[in-house]
């Protein structure tokens, strides 16, 4: 059976393929209402698709979105994930995600894999990238890059854009309202990052921790505690510190999945949360309503921070030097308040 090809569906709908060719890609001239809808019943009459290689090869860029997360097995890169192959799809755009697993020297790999599949545009959820990663940018003239849940480096070299919330401001909130139970201090579960700088959402964390203890007149020494990131190695860790002397009267985690990882420990040590350990965490991670007792925590409006990512980083006046596009979107945060602190339901 013979393909079925662009100037069959312009014949059976009495236009040219110029004007098939602007239904398929919206754009970039306007059809009218009419005429749209004659060439997507040829469309869906003849069973047309389009050519998606050939596209891509015409138009130097194809209908990808490339995406790296530091790990989509933690439930917060997952539902971020999610929201932007959401957002995505409604766009005509498929999402390909790469994991860096916490390495600059994978995420380089997905960065420069990506880059070669003249992907439409590079969300990126990263720890920094890299100087190679810039070296990268820089070869690939029209990559539109855009760091989602990072702020950009002030000064940096690049004029990066960025889709971020307030970290700082929802982890003081937080441990301001574990102080608000009584508390003496609150403990820190920070995080193994290795090249902690302005921007990185945990670097954020732990400051707007800090802020809180300094503003109360507590001293912050020694109660900031390199925890993994994941729940298998908080827990871990958990159990040691709380079946130590040291064990703090309230902690904040700088991730939800920490959390989780903390209330298991907890369990097991003995201690009752919230009378023996108050504790709360950041994220707002769907599963944080269910733990035992239901998590307090910090929420990020992912699906707008995701749909504002994906406008982003398909927006051509990125590429314009000087444009007066706003280069850095941020979003509020906000305390969710459950019965993990303290507070009753």
């Amino acid at each position: 059976m013979a393909r079925v090809t662009r100037d069959d569906v312009a014949k059976l709908a009495g236009t040219s393929t110029a004007v098939v060719s602007y239904v398929i890609n919206n754009g970039p001239r306007p059809v009218a209402p009419a005429t749209r809808e004659r060439v997507l019943a040829a469309i869906a009459q003849l069973g047309y698709r389009p050519n998606s290689v050939a596209q891509a090869m015409a138009s130097r860029r194809t209908n990808l979105i490339g995406m790296v997360v530091p790990d989509a097995r933690q439930p917060f890169f997952a539902e971020l994930s999610h929201a932007v192959e959401r957002v995505a799809s409604e766009r005509g755009k498929l999402v390909l995600i790469g994991n860096s697993d916490y390495t600059g020297e994978r995420e380089l790999h997905y960065i420069r894999a990506f880059l070669g599949m003249r992907v439409s545009g590079l969300i990126l959820v990263s720890q920094g990238p890299s100087e190679s990663a810039a070296e990268e940018f820089r070869a690939h003239g029209d990559a539109r890059v855009v760091l989602l849940h990072r702020a950009p480096q002030p000064g940096g070299e690049r004029d990066d854009a960025a889709v971020v919330t307030d970290d700082i401001g929802g982890a003081e909130q937080a441990t301001r309202h574990l102080l608000g139970h009584g508390h003496p201090y609150v403990a820190c579960f920070g995080g193994p990052v290795a090249s902690p700088a302005p921007g990185d959402p945990v670097v954020d964390h732990i400051e707007g921790w800090a802020r809180a203890l300094r503003g109360a007149g507590i001293p912050t020494e020694g109660r900031l505690l390199d925890a993994p990131f994941d729940r298998y190695g908080a827990y871990r860790f958990a159990v040691d510190l709380l079946r130590s002397p040291q064990r703090p009267p309230a902690l904040f985690c700088s991730t939800d999945d920490q959390a989780v990882g903390v209330l298991r420990a907890a369990r097991e040590v003995g201690l009752r949360v919230p009378e023996d350990l108050a504790v709360a965490g950041f994220d707002d991670i769907a599963e944080a309503a269910f733990t035992d007792p239901p998590l307090t925590t910090v929420a990020t409006d992912r699906d707008a921070m995701a749909r504002t990512a994906v406008d982003l980083v398909l927006d051509d006046s990125l590429l314009v030097p000087g444009s007066d596009t706003p280069r850095v979107r941020r979003f509020p945060s906000r305390l969710v308040v459950r019965r993990s602190c303290g507070c009753g339901d």
